[in-house]
């Protein structure tokens, strides 16, 4: 698959955004949500680890290199607020769906791959492989992670 140019003009390559659409679909109505998050979790992970980041000196190192991936991919952006005991994940600009999912599960879908991809990067950077990136609210907007 080659690399988007003039990502301004076009998100996604014809076709592609269709199948994953399909794919969506069809893992809802066969496998239930439940699982069918569950194994989006796990392409979110599997994602991490195909496309690692370097490692990260500071939390604004990390947050620009996420940024650095997720631009390449066109899905939006993170903001990463450290806490005493966590890491608070913001994501914005999630990319539209198609029309042919309804918004919620194109949002819910996408949420647990980012769960994953987010869990994948942080662990690689030194983080518990028992912990993971938990959507705690999707305001339709943004989706906010806790690790």
């Amino acid at each position: 698959m080659s690399e988007h140019t003039g990502a301004a003009s076009h998100t996604h390559q014809p076709g592609w955004f269709d199948l994953v659409s399909v794919m969506i679909e069809g893992m809802l109505a066969n496998a239930g949500k439940e699982e069918a998050e569950a194994f989006l979790y796990d392409m979110g992970d599997s994602l991490a680890a195909r496309y690692p980041l370097p490692d990260a000196r500071t939390v604004q190192d990390l947050e620009r290199e996420m940024n650095l991936q997720l631009a390449r991919f066109n899905w939006g952006f993170v903001q990463l607020q450290p806490q005493e005991a966590a890491i608070l994940l913001k994501h914005h600009a999630l990319p539209a769906g198609d029309g042919a999912l309804d918004a919620e599960s194109w949002q819910s879908a996408l949420a647990a791959v980012l769960a994953g991809l987010y869990s994948g990067w942080l662990r690689a950077q030194g983080g518990s492989a028992a912990v993971a990136a938990a959507l705690e609210l999707n305001d339709g907007n943004t989706l906010h992670y806790r690790y």
